[in-house]
């Protein structure tokens, strides 16, 4: 049985943040998110891990990274960089920045040729999470075109300490039907909303979110690429545009090309949006600690 890939965004600069999130010390041991996330697919399963980075943290990241993870997990690190388009796209020079989820996802298509799991750098899943992506992908083949999110509930995916994004589910029997991207989600007088127009939108506590958790077979590269290419050729001279994950799973599925299953996870999120997450994610880390989830020092 071919053991799963595990890929992990984390190329992001933390504009939000304010530092690089991504290599924050979180544990007791001086653990960041990653870790734990890493930790947890092991224990699912997973035998690869393949690091999507930015140039600025490369050397500093596999310093950290390599040691630790040596003999546990093999490891691969590839730079998400915005002159990676499709043979034959142009896009406008005075883009700063790379395309999203989406393109950092493509950024992987040389290094992953088995079932494979795609998260974010900063977010802690769970346990459980892995788990179910693991079962799902070790009964996945190689050449199948369906995929899998993991979902949680709108209400256990917020931060006390200003907006996020996320992918708006809608589902029937199981499956995914749509997922559209909303930015600016926060809770105000009591009620989850997501700005938009200039008007705050209400969202239902129990909606179901994508938290950029996904399962796909090497399948999903060629598809993704065919969508990028139309992404580009609509928004090319855009300096801003994004092209996430969600934006891909939507056509594949209103297509019929690709059907998404969802895994519904009861977990709570938790991560390092923002500064001011920092001290409750430690918290929370360390809760789950004293009951057993995790030990004091995750590589010992």
């Amino acid at each position: 049985m071919i053991k799963p890939t595990l890929l992990i965004l984390a190329a992001g600069l933390g504009s939000r943040y304010g530092g690089i999130k991504q290599m924050d010390k979180i544990g007791p041991s001086g653990e960041s998110i990653i870790d734990y996330s890493i930790f947890d697919a092991i224990r699912a399963g997973f035998d690869k891990v393949v690091f999507v980075l930015n140039d600025r943290i490369l050397e500093d990241f596999k310093a950290i990274y390599e040691p630790r993870l040596k003999n546990r997990i093999k490891t691969e690190y590839i730079l998400q960089e915005i002159s990676d388009v499709p043979n034959g796209t142009n896009y406008n020079p005075e883009r700063k920045k790379p395309w999203g989820t989406g393109h950092a996802v493509l950024a992987a298509r040389n290094h992953i040729s088995e079932p494979f799991a795609v998260i974010n750098a900063d977010d802690f899943y769970g346990r459980e999470a892995f788990s179910l992506i693991s079962g799902y992908l070790s009964l996945l083949d190689n050449s199948e075109k369906s995929c899998a999110m993991i979902g949680y509930q709108m209400k256990n995916t917020l931060s006390d300490h200003g907006s996020v994004s996320r992918g708006i589910c809608q589902i029937s029997n199981g499956y995914l039907t749509d997922v559209v991207e909303r930015t600016k989600i926060s809770r105000k007088n009591g009620k989850i909303v997501y700005r938009a127009h200039n008007s705050d939108i209400a969202l239902e506590d129990q909606s179901v979110v994508s938290m950029n958790f996904w399962g796909f077979s090497p399948v999903f590269f060629k598809q993704a690429e065919a969508e990028f290419r139309s992404f580009l050729n609509e928004n090319a001279e855009k300096t801003e545009a994004e092209f996430y994950i969600p934006y891909v799973i939507n056509k594949l599925v209103k297509t019929g090309e690709a059907p998404c299953k969802v895994l519904t996870s009861n977990n709570k999120w938790f991560g390092v949006t923002y500064k001011e997450d920092k001290p409750v994610t430690i918290e929370k880390i360390n809760q789950l600690i004293h009951r057993g989830f995790y030990p004091e020092n995750l590589w010992k």
